[in-house]
């Protein structure tokens, strides 16, 4: 067994598995000191599930270091925001250290914004491997893997927004209003979802682009 998962791992490519690599450390260094304990299992949890299971999943659906770039980088933008349940991601005190002014009243924002940033990321990043995926996988032809993708994106938008509202009614009120990341908005899943597809229709405009 152990013989077999040495087998899988050094068949994926170097640049991916140094991916993987560098999402389990970054994972392990979200969880120092942990802001939010309660909370991390929950948010860390399935990108731990996915860390550990890549080298089969890769060595039996592959996909291009491209495609896994862009995963990796979701998940990069996931852990950060995981780490302070989204709602606490601390941009401004960041920005500024870095230039002496912060994010949001450049911007004129009311509420921290990280995590529309990620919703938008996950249409803007996910797009390409599911249309891969779609491609290499399914044997759809290149605009059906397109279209397949944008839809895909919208489906797995409204899935995570109603497991979010399942959350909500069943979890303790405090613990499912800090993971939802409402912040007090009725429209958040709403916008959300809109982020996405956003984020998944530009990716489509530039995957055309570069292949027409």
């Amino acid at each position: 067994m152990i013989a077999g998962a040495v087998a899988m791992w050094k068949a994926l490519p170097i640049a991916q598995r140094r991916m993987i690599v560098l999402l389990a450390a970054a994972i392990g260094l979200a969880n120092i000191a942990q802001p939010y304990p309660d909370l991390a299992p929950l948010q860390h949890g399935p990108t731990v599930a996915l860390v550990l299971t890549a080298p089969w999943l890769l060595r039996r659906w592959p996909l291009s270091t491209s495609s896994i770039g862009c995963i990796w980088l979701f998940l990069l933008l996931h852990t950060v925001g995981a780490r302070w349940i989204y709602s606490y991601v601390p941009y401004d005190d960041w920005a500024r250290a870095l230039s002496g002014h912060d994010i949001s009243s450049l911007f004129g924002m009311t509420r921290n914004g990280y995590d529309r940033l990620v919703h938008f990321g996950f249409g803007a990043l996910l797009t390409l491997p599911i249309a891969e995926a779609a491609r290499r996988h399914g044997g759809l032809p290149l605009r059906w893997s397109l279209a397949f993708a944008f839809a895909a994106i919208g489906l797995g938008s409204a899935l995570y927004e109603i497991f979010e509202w399942l959350l909500t009614i069943m979890a303790a009120g405090e613990t499912a209003d800090y993971y939802n990341g409402q912040q007090g908005d009725v429209w958040d899943a709403q916008k959300d979802m809109a982020a996405a597809q956003v984020g998944s229709a530009l990716a489509l405009i530039a995957l055309l682009r570069r292949r027409g």
